[in-house]
């Protein structure tokens, strides 16, 4: 069976009505959908919970109590579906969104082949814009953006701001160099193409690795004709050990693409904003 829309789920101790939110978000739709939910947690509580839906459209895959990771684990889901429908959603377990948003984005990339990727507008529960569109990073932007104190910041604000995409807009339709992990719905060929996620980031940056190389032979859009809402919890800024996984992920990111020498990043930055 070809499914129109397949989706990833990873799960590590989430509260169950996020993730309960977040799978029915999915499943509420008239298209063909399978959803993968991949659960790295202790216990496999939350596929108990899951149950409680009784929905065949949903395959639950408990890991044994071992933590993967985030990108490892999509991998895990996006192997199983990559030859088995159009476009495939990795999904965050703090997201949800309303009946008929997965067909304008199904409308959206059908209508535009050479589309690799598209992100919708993202907005906070109380409706403000999250700002996830980026271009894509240099070390000051991660570095200083994350470790200076605020009086020093007012020194970064302009570059700051440009690399969160202001100056592009949050209104229009724009391709933009790096699309956040929360809800990236991708052409499932594509990873044929690229590849999956680097499975050695353990969380964090692995959506910029992935983006990037999507955006080396397609376009990567900003689509905010449609909406989704997603918490947001930015954990690495409360928790030391996060803190430390995502420098870490940082750290092999620019050892990966150029710390300073990245001639991709300065192209694609700079055309960054057309339609």
């Amino acid at each position: 069976m070809l499914y129109d829309v397949t989706a990833s789920l990873v799960l590590y101790k989430n509260d169950p009505k996020d993730v309960i939110d977040a799978v029915k978000s999915f499943l509420d739709t008239k298209l063909k959908v399978l959803i993968y939910v991949v659960d790295n947690s202790p216990t496999p509580y939350l596929g108990s919970i899951l149950e409680v839906l009784g929905d065949e459209r949903i395959k639950y895959i408990f890991n044994d109590g071992k933590n993967l990771g985030f990108g490892k684990a999509h991998n895990i889901a996006i192997e199983k579906v990559i030859d088995k429908s159009k476009y495939h959603l990795i999904l965050n377990p703090d997201v949800w969104f309303y009946r008929g948003t997965l067909e304008k984005l199904y409308k959206f990339m059908e209508e535009n082949p050479y589309v690799g990727q598209v992100m919708p507008q993202v907005l906070y529960p109380n409706e403000t814009i999250q700002a996830l569109c980026k271009r894509l990073p240099s070390p000051i932007d991660l570095f200083g953006r994350r470790f200076l104190p605020k009086p020093l910041k007012k020194f970064l604000d302009d570059r700051l701001k440009k690399y969160e995409c202001w100056d592009i807009g949050y209104d229009k339709t724009a391709d933009i160099p790096a699309l956040s992990g929360c809800f990236m719905f991708v052409r499932t060929e594509v990873f044929k193409e690229v590849g999956m996620f680097d499975d050695e980031y353990f969380m964090y940056m692995e959506d910029y690795d992935l983006c990037r190389r999507i955006g080396l032979k397609y376009e990567t859009i900003y689509y905010p004709e449609v909406k989704i809402y997603h918490k947001y919890g930015k954990h690495s800024y409360k928790n030391k050990k996060l803190l430390l996984v995502h420098l870490k992920s940082a750290f092999r990111y620019f050892k990966k693409w150029g710390w300073i020498l990245d001639p991709f990043r300065d192209v694609k930055n700079l055309t960054a904003g057309r339609v």
